[in-house]
């Protein structure tokens, strides 16, 4: 590896020949202020915070775009260059709704932050703003206009990470805006409502559509019997709400909280989780022994479903028909629980915690209720469950740890790990080996297919039977494994799918990071952790081990894959225009 010395405010240092300043300056423990940078994802210099100075140049160099070079000799803290971002956030603030204290990222906004920081105070600058539009059509995301500050790390993301294209840059100079085509809603554009741009987005130009206000309501309404159901990935990032460490494992607070709320069951989505692996592992089998359409490819991604859908319809026969699994419990909800306590079903509210944006679009697909009574009548995001924690009063790091209530409160380590990308096959495959070899399977730990490569991919023998399956987390890589599909050069019989990268660990309703946060840890990977220390502590940790989903056949769905569990846990996908 070549590398070259430089200075840093007097600092010494060797580092890569390909790094940055801004890399080389943090490789130093040195903080240079950014706003428009994210790494990996945005490097344009726009914003202007990162100036430096280096001995020789002519001008102030943007640090994130600079390369650095043998023998520089760079400052980052002067008195020019703390003069420099305090007039640069001038501007952008001069332009900016400066309503802090109601906006939805206060207190977590990298904007405030900065200002904050660099004693920016005073407003010299006011003028001329931009007319205010806010766009709040799509069922899963808000934009504002007004807060936005035209830093592209939405655009980036969209349009590179994601390969979605839904919004982009038109017009320049003072004119610029950031927007989907033809000043068209969200919701009339390609977007997957992934939530990706919110995690991005710096301040509080995007963000989730609140369900909190409709929550209290049905929880304050006597004739509701409000059910709460949490996802996998909940568990392991909620904690990061209340300033706890990244990667730790809430499971037992998540409920107790969810209690105190006022919810009058709470289930455990990984049990549906396990429910989903017997029935697609089931279709898995039956399209290898029958004939079907392969690759088979999962449907617990509703971001994931939503793109297949409109960029690639000509994989929708290769889609499970499975429901996602927080659908599947909320109707069983509707009609087994329903059954079994004599409550009608259009008295039953059932809300989902989950860190997906994209499940609030899911939840008003047509085709996931029964009898004009939609299975999931409110989701709410990880961000949102903490406002409600908070609006309560509730000290949740004190919390005593509670458990899930029965019928569908067990769940298999394999259960746990469906919130980690890799995470949904690898729960396929310890089911899927035991059913069809008829062995007991003594290492359950499928390593090949995790991780955070994009595309990562894997051969099982089951009984002679060569299976040869890929991962893939985040449309972008989705995109790239599609295509080698469509044009031969590889081929599978079963894929899994997330549409956000990392699975549902970084999904559009988890914890904001800030962007510095990035550059010292993978949030994917940190996340993902409190799931596999989970499955790993578990005694059970294959689905079909799930004494609840057991009893559930027995006493209600019968047969596995069957006209019954077919009716409520099975659903179908339709082809979307892009406009």
């Amino acid at each position: 590896m070549n590398t070259v010395n430089l200075t840093i405010d007097g600092i010494k240092i060797t580092v890569p020949a390909d790094y940055t300043i801004l890399e080389a300056a943090r490789a130093a423990n040195i903080n240079i202020p950014t706003l428009c940078y994210l790494k990996d994802v945005n490097q344009i210099g726009s914003c202007r915070l990162c100036l430096v100075e280096i001995k020789g140049a002519r001008a102030l160099q943007a640090a994130c775009v600079s390369p650095v070079g043998e023998g520089m000799e760079i400052r980052t803290n002067t008195e020019n260059l703390r003069k420099n971002r305090r007039f640069a956030l001038e501007l952008i603030l001069s332009n900016h709704n400066k309503e802090c204290t109601s906006c939805v990222r206060s207190g977590n906004c990298e904007l405030q932050a900065l200002c904050n920081d660099l004693g920016v105070k005073e407003y010299r600058y006011e003028g001329t703003k931009t007319k205010s539009v806010v766009d709040d059509l799509s069922p899963s995301i808000v934009r504002d206009n007004s807060k936005c500050i035209v830093c592209r790390r939405c655009v980036s993301t969209c349009n590179n990470i994601q390969k979605i294209g839904a919004i982009g840059v038109s017009k320049r100079g003072f004119k610029t805006t950031i927007g989907c085509i033809y000043d068209k809603s969200l919701a009339e554009s390609p977007c997957i409502n992934c939530g990706q741009c919110i995690l991005a987005c710096p301040v509080g130009a995007l963000h989730e559509k609140n369900s909190v206000d409709e929550v209290w309501a049905a929880l304050n309404d006597s004739s509701k019997h409000v059910v709460v159901q949490t996802a996998p990935a909940v568990r392991a990032t909620l904690g990061e709400e209340f300033g706890m460490k990244m990667g730790v494992s809430v499971t037992g607070k998540m409920v107790a909280a969810l209690k105190r709320l006022g919810f009058a069951k709470v289930f455990d989505t990984d049990f549906a989780a396990d429910l989903t692996i017997m029935e697609e592992g089931t279709e898995l089998i039956q399209r290898l022994n029958n004939g079907g359409v392969l690759p088979m490819i999962t449907s617990c991604s509703p971001g994931w479903i939503k793109y297949a859908e409109t960029f690639y319809p000509e994989f929708i026969p290769n889609l499970s028909t499975c429901k996602s699994p927080h659908e599947m419990l909320a109707a069983l909800i509707k009609s087994y629980y329903a059954e079994k306590t004599g409550i009608d079903p259009k008295n039953i509210y059932t809300v989902s915690i989950m860190p997906c944006t994209a499940k609030k679009f899911e939840s008003k697909r047509e085709e996931l209720g029964d009898n004009g009574v939609q299975d999931v009548d409110a989701v709410l995001t990880v961000r949102e469950l903490a406002m409600m924690i908070k609006a309560a009063g509730i000290d949740f790091n004190r919390l005593p740890d509670d458990d899930f209530d029965s019928l569908f409160g067990e769940s298999t380590g394999a259960g746990v790990i469906f919130g980690a990308t890799g995470g949904v096959m690898e729960a396929a495959l310890r089911t899927v080996y035991e059913i069809v070899t008829g062995k007991t399977l003594e290492n359950v730990e499928f390593k090949a297919v995790r991780g955070i490569e994009g595309v990562k991919e894997a051969e099982v023998d089951l009984n002679g039977t060569k299976v040869r399956v890929a991962v893939a987390h985040g449309t972008g890589n989705a995109s790239k494994l599609l295509d080698m599909i469509k044009s031969g050069e590889k081929n599978y019989e079963f894929i899994e799918i997330m549409g956000c990268p990392g699975g549902c660990v970084t999904g559009g309703g988890t914890p904001i990071l800030h962007a510095n946060v990035y550059a010292y840890c993978d949030p994917r990977k940190e996340r993902a952790k409190a799931l596999y220390v989970e499955d790993a502590g578990k005694h059970k940790r294959k689905s079909h081990e799930n004494e609840e989903v057991k009893k559930l056949y027995e006493d209600y769905l019968g047969e596995i894959g069957g006209h019954k569990a077919h009716h409520l846990l099975h659903t179908h996908y339709q082809k979307r225009s892009k406009y």
